[in-house]
């Protein structure tokens, strides 16, 4: 992992057709929260063995009617910024626009590589007028059709053969953190407090991409990786209120993380933003600590940390079982407190737990609140195992897994949580037919 390809375009050209049809492959994986907002804008896709990351830029856009040029300039300049690969997407049934030679020479410009997607070509009439957007400057042009993947494959092959080879890190059994969280809310001054002065005993290690860098810290008896992608580019072009912006940022030290610590403005509470960003820690199965930070700031009575952990866990509903640490990074509050915490939770992500006691608890459970039958038909789960992932999942075997319900689900996991600690860990289950 670690490549980031971004699409980008003006509206209504296929952007988020083209985003579904690459993903699809991964999209029961990525996907497994549904109703989340937005949830459809980050994914990955495999191709020829190499998996990626995408993100339709598009997905943002909030206000249809609006006048977009400023949004996608905005847009454009972000994904040069934090990609490795653009997408830029055209529409052969409208032509090539004013918009799109704008956002052709502000592409131009970058240095990054990108791929000129002419899409909506579906038959042959198309793929002569395609030779139109040679115009814009482009070598190649690829012409699809995202609804039914025609030229797809075509793109993919020279997407996944552009992606520079990362250098790969030293698998070395200590855990992975990373801070990550909206602009402003204190990362850097956290950062900076765990490192401290003593700056000699921090090597930082470059590994994977050109720009994700791993700080190898060993002070206070503690020994991991602090994942760092911000900390060699300069400051953005873009203004702070791109609420991709946080997100693009914070895609590539999740997924190069075991746990991320998500820092949460006390001041602010926690916003959709935020609530984003966890989102992107689940899909990508990742341990997390919710983090609140400027917490010397908040005025308080009795009771203020309960009802905020509260308005929180009513936010990230259904996954609750995590870790909320209040703390200030300015003041030295509570850091190491934080710190102790990523590494519990690193551990219960590496929990494995053997079948045998596995079933001895669960299937007792299973026996008093068995699945609800359904068309008259009753479901009987036999047994149950811990897959051999990197992050906990299970797979529980039964003679009619499809009509399985999420509620279900959801009982087992918590029963699963309750049983074993898996606290700020997302869990994963399946079911699969004995």
């Amino acid at each position: 992992m670690g490549n980031i390809a971004a699409i980008v375009g003006r509206p209504n050209v296929g952007k988020s057709t083209l985003f579904n049809r690459l993903t699809e492959s991964r999209q029961a994986i990525v996907d497994e929260y549904s109703g989340v907002t937005r949830d459809r804008i980050y994914g990955h896709c495999t191709w020829n063995g190499i998996t990626f990351s995408v993100v339709d830029t598009g997905g943002y856009v909030t206000k249809p009617e609006a006048i977009f040029e400023d949004e996608i300039r905005k847009q454009v300049f972000m994904a040069i910024e934090e990609a490795d690969v653009i997408l830029f997407v055209t529409d052969v049934e409208s032509g090539i626009t004013d918009l799109d030679e704008a956002v052709a020479r502000i592409l131009q410009k970058s240095n990054k590589k990108v791929f000129l997607v002419v899409n909506k070509v579906d038959n042959t009439q198309r793929s002569y007028e395609a030779d139109v957007f040679y115009k814009l400057g482009f070598k190649e042009i690829y012409p699809v059709s995202s609804i039914n993947g025609s030229g797809t494959g075509d793109l993919l092959d020279q997407v996944v053969s552009s992606f520079d080879k990362p250098t790969v890190m030293p698998e070395e059994d200590i855990p992975r953190f990373s801070v990550v969280g909206r602009t402003n809310v204190g990362k850097s001054t956290l950062v900076n407090t765990l490192l401290g002065e003593e700056r000699q005993i921090v090597s930082p290690v470059s590994g994977t991409t050109r720009d994700t860098i791993h700080i190898h810290y060993t002070r206070f008896n503690h020994n991991f990786y602090l994942v760092d992608t911000a900390g060699i580019r300069k400051k953005t072009k873009v203004s702070d209120d791109l609420e991709f912006y946080s997100v693009m940022r914070a895609i590539r030290a999740i997924e190069y993380s075991d746990v991320n610590f998500l820092l949460i403005d006390a001041t602010r509470g926690m916003e959709s933003q935020d609530v984003n960003i966890f989102r992107l820690i689940q899909k990508n199965s990742k341990g997390v600590v919710i983090v609140i930070n400027k917490w010397d700031l908040i005025a308080k009575e009795t009771g203020t940390m309960e009802e905020f952990k509260a308005r929180i866990k009513e936010k990230i509903m259904p996954f609750q079982d995590v870790p909320i640490i209040f703390i200030s990074a300015k003041e030295q509050q509570r850091v190491l407190k934080m710190l102790e915490t990523g590494i519990e939770v690193y551990h219960n992500k590496q929990r494995r737990i053997p079948t045998s006691q596995l079933n001895e608890v669960m299937l007792p459970l299973i026996e008093t609140y068995p699945p609800p039958s359904v068309k008259g038909k009753y479901i009987k789960i036999k047994y149950v195992t811990q897959l051999p992932t990197k992050t906990p999942a299970f797979a529980f075997f039964c003679n009619l897994p499809q009509y399985i319900k999420d509620p279900y689900r959801r009982y087992l996991e918590n029963q699963l949580r309750k049983n074993f600690d898996f606290h700020g860990v997302p869990l994963k289950i399946f079911f699969r037919k004995k």
